[in-house]
């Protein structure tokens, strides 16, 4: 059994025709990048770079901490800085990559810069309803992560990308981070089959795990243990659960980008939950963040279309509500009240 192959022939050969008439490349990942997002730009970046063109790794903000020792992380480049590098680059491309979003709002205010271009484009994706014109839309809401694709694309294209090392990590760390260390959205064997050949590379799969799961703070451990004792609201009846987290928590505990990462799983663990909520102020924007977990077949992704102006996979979706939160307490449960013939 091999990876799934995602390019057909005339697929292959625009792919070719498009990487090879490009010099300067944008590998692009959404805003709040996650593992999934950076192991793809980092990986393909490397890739790209062997074939001889000059890339650029952008990304709308910065990814999360525990994110920080990825190899190559040095290179990628953050929109809003006073240098403009990431705008910059990206009015200077010849081709862009999107990788793990396919709708322009994932990456803020950036959307804005690639409207106005004429740029031939690339969309690797696992998320349902691509929107983005591309010249080449690689999309497969099957696969467990955008890390799965990409790492099928290197192999289709050349086995011998996923024998570096470099590569590997970031691939399976993209992998990993989207399965939760593969306890959700794993259940088919090519994921599996990818992973072997990852690991044949020699990279460190407990090492991999420690840097994204045992990397916190002592002020995050704490923060978790006042969300779970005095913020989150359990609907017993309806098998679901609500959190919240403040703007003023956050300063209170020392929160640093992507100490939330994770939370939102917890609840789960609780016997019979289905369906895990989180609301969380936004430190720069007025607005409430919006994550959604569950298990089995209940509908994050619809859930968050109809009640938090968002979308996403069936266990695991997001979206925005306007502050205050209070507010977003009561269209969480409102959702989950009208969701609950699914929920009981």
């Amino acid at each position: 059994m091999k990876p799934k192959e995602y390019l057909s022939t005339q697929a292959q050969g625009l792919w070719h025709k498009l990487i090879d008439n490009a010099h300067n490349i944008v590998v692009m990942g959404h805003s709040g990048p996650d593992g999934d997002a950076m192991g793809s730009i980092l990986s393909l970046a490397r890739y790209l770079k062997t074939k001889g063109k000059h890339v650029t790794p952008v990304t709308p903000n910065p990814c999360p901490d525990f994110l920080r020792w990825l190899p190559g992380i040095e290179t990628v480049v953050q929109a809003g800085t006073a240098d403009n590098k990431a705008e910059t680059a990206l009015r200077a491309c010849d081709l862009i990559i999107y990788c793990d979003f396919s709708v322009l709002n994932r990456v803020d205010d950036l959307a804005s810069i690639i409207s106005q271009l004429n740029t031939p484009a690339i969309v690797i994706d696992h998320h349902i309803n691509p929107q983005i014109e591309a010249d080449l839309i690689i999309s497969d809401t099957s696969a467990s992560a955008t890390c799965e694709i990409v790492a099928s694309i290197l192999y289709q294209l050349d086995p011998d990308c996923l024998r570096d090392k470099t590569t590997a990590t970031c691939l399976y760390c993209g992998i990993m981070t989207d399965t939760g260390a593969f306890a959700y959205n794993s259940d088919h064997p090519e994921i599996f089959i990818i992973t072997a050949l990852l690991m044949q590379a020699g990279i460190d799969r407990d090492r991999i795990y420690r840097n994204v799961y045992y990397n916190y703070s002592e002020s995050r451990m704490r923060l978790l243990g006042h969300i779970l004792k005095d913020n989150m609201i359990y609907v017993k009846n309806r098998h679901a659960a609500v959190f919240t987290l403040t703007t003023e928590e956050m300063r209170q505990y020392n929160f640093v980008r992507g100490d939330a990462e994770g939370i939102v799983n917890l609840p789960l663990q609780i016997r019979g939950t289905r369906l895990s909520i989180s609301l969380r102020e936004d430190t720069e924007k007025p607005l409430v963040r919006v994550s959604l977990r569950s298990v089995g077949d209940f509908p994050c992704n619809k859930m968050a279309e109809e009640f938090f102006n968002g979308g996403g996979h069936l266990n695991a979706a997001g979206g925005t509500l306007p502050k205050p939160i209070s507010q977003a307490i009561e269209t969480a449960l409102k959702a989950i009240e009208e969701y609950s013939s699914l929920l009981i």
